[in-house]
């Protein structure tokens, strides 16, 4: 709302945006970053999902209409961006301890210990890269700040990365970079965390852990490159949490580790790696990122047939964890829920027969919930005007999600079968997998090639 209001200021129309009192330092500090002094803006006191119909009256009554008028009457003005430090700015000197309160003070870490980038370490780090130091890979937001090759070298020392991943640390940027990405939308209220999806030789090469316990903290290629996301989050595109106001994540939680596809199980089941299906050659060395708004419970499958393996993932996984987004999904038209797959599961499916794209037939024909209680959930986020009937109308969906106008109809979870995903990882030696929901239209999976120098080869990595 503010972004559409800054715009409209800045063609010369005048604007007053309502927000409720929990968004008020947000949208002052986005309008600040858009360059707008002051913008117009009504304050909602309190939080209109809960207030009865006659309290939300009263409040727009005697609150709001005063607020907007007022707010019509004025013009924002241009705000002063503040300088920043230059390239090879020495910023602080001091003791290793002193380092750290500084950096947490100004906002830059999150305060756990940092490596402190000095040039010199971060020079290291773009022997790795054939790219120019100066290149901007984009703008983000909210903070509309340059995303450049050196920022990501800096990040990258501060996160406790090896010099030798900056080229996987350059592919990360240049996926959330892309306008579709939505980088100005994470943080949303769901509080969604990035996913870092990793596939091909360089996982060996770089010694990802792609086995038992694939996403737990321990390993540094996977811990220190999923670290690097969020301070990057947060010291480029501006996402802080208080005392910052950028990030409104209303729970939220914390960075997930690179989640790296076995590729040996892959191939020995007869099937493609995930990045084949995002448009790529096998072999190829890729990097996708996309949100993740809740993980499901560890679901343990059992059996040597497929279909038994099916109906646990398909229940547990599909309706009981995924089904309370798809509301919010079929609103915004959206939505690609991952499936990781433990390889002894992914093994036995592969070998009744089953191809990735029969299981995603599967999921979508057998996964279902009622329609009327999704509609409930959705009002309760605030889609207070949602229906599956009218996203038919609009084109966002199939007809499947309006066969009829029984609120008790079964309707798919998902909205594409072939938007589910499905990677293979974990512990080769239990019958254990996982769902990761992903936040439909903020965060959409982007894949980018990893960019290696040509020196690769012959340089010390891993």
């Amino acid at each position: 709302m503010v972004r559409a209001a800054a715009a409209a200021e800045k063609a010369g129309v005048r604007s007053v945006s309502i927000v409720s009192e929990g968004f008020i330092r947000q949208a002052h500090a986005i309008a600040q970053a858009l360059g707008l002094q002051d913008l117009a803006i009504a304050e909602y006191p309190g939080v209109p999902m809960v207030d009865s119909k006659e309290v939300l009256q009263k409040k727009v009554s005697e609150t709001l209409v005063k607020e907007v008028i007022a707010g019509l009457t004025k013009q924002a003005s241009i705000a002063v961006k503040p300088d920043e430090p230059g390239r090879k700015d020495i910023v602080f000197r001091g003791a290793l301890d002193e380092v750290h309160e500084f950096f947490y003070n100004n906002m830059w870490t999150e305060g756990l210990p940092i490596v402190p980038p000095t040039v010199d370490r971060v020079e290291k780090f773009l022997r790795f890269t054939d790219r120019s130091p100066d290149e901007i890979i984009g703008v983000l937001l909210p903070e509309n700040r340059e995303a450049t090759v050196w920022n990501v070298a800096v990040n990258g020392v501060m996160a406790g990365c090896r010099p030798e991943y900056m080229p996987v640390l350059l592919a990360i940027v240049d996926c959330i970079s892309a306008p579709e990405w939505l980088v100005e939308d994470a943080g949303s209220t769901p509080g969604w965390e990035p996913l870092i999806i990793l596939n091909g030789p360089i996982m060996k090469q770089l010694d990802f852990n792609y086995g038992a316990s694939v996403m737990r903290v321990g390993r540094q290629a996977n811990t220190s490159i999923g670290r690097f996301l969020r301070l990057y989050l947060r010291n480029v595109a501006g996402l802080r949490i208080p005392p910052g106001a950028t990030d409104k994540g209303s729970i939220a939680y914390t960075f997930n580790v690179v989640l790296c596809e076995n590729e040996d199980a892959v191939a020995e089941m007869g099937w493609q790696p995930f990045s084949v299906d995002r448009g790529f050659k096998a072999g190829d060395n890729v990097v996708t990122v996309q949100s993740c708004v809740n993980i499901s419970p560890p679901t343990y499958s059992g059996g040597h047939a497929a279909e038994a393996h099916m109906e646990t993932l398909a229940d547990l996984i599909g309706r009981r964890s995924m089904s309370y987004w798809t509301a919010v999904a079929a609103n915004n038209g959206r939505s690609y829920p991952l499936f990781v797959l433990g390889p002894s599961i992914a093994a036995v499916i592969a070998r009744d027969g089953w191809s990735k794209d029969r299981i995603r037939q599967y999921l979508y024909d057998n996964v279902r919930a009622e329609a009327g209680y999704l509609e409930k959930l959705s009002w309760q986020s605030g889609q207070t005007d949602f229906s599956f009937c009218n996203c038919v109308e609009d084109g966002k969906v199939s007809q499947d999600f309006c066969q009829s106008d029984d609120p008790r109809r079964m309707i798919p979870v998902f909205l594409k079968p072939e938007w589910i995903e499905i990677v293979v990882s974990g512990d080769p030696g239990r019958n254990q997998s996982k769902g990761y929901m992903q936040n439909q239209k903020q965060g959409v999976p982007v894949s980018r090639k990893i960019q290696l120098p040509a020196n690769w080869e012959h340089t010390e990595h891993g």
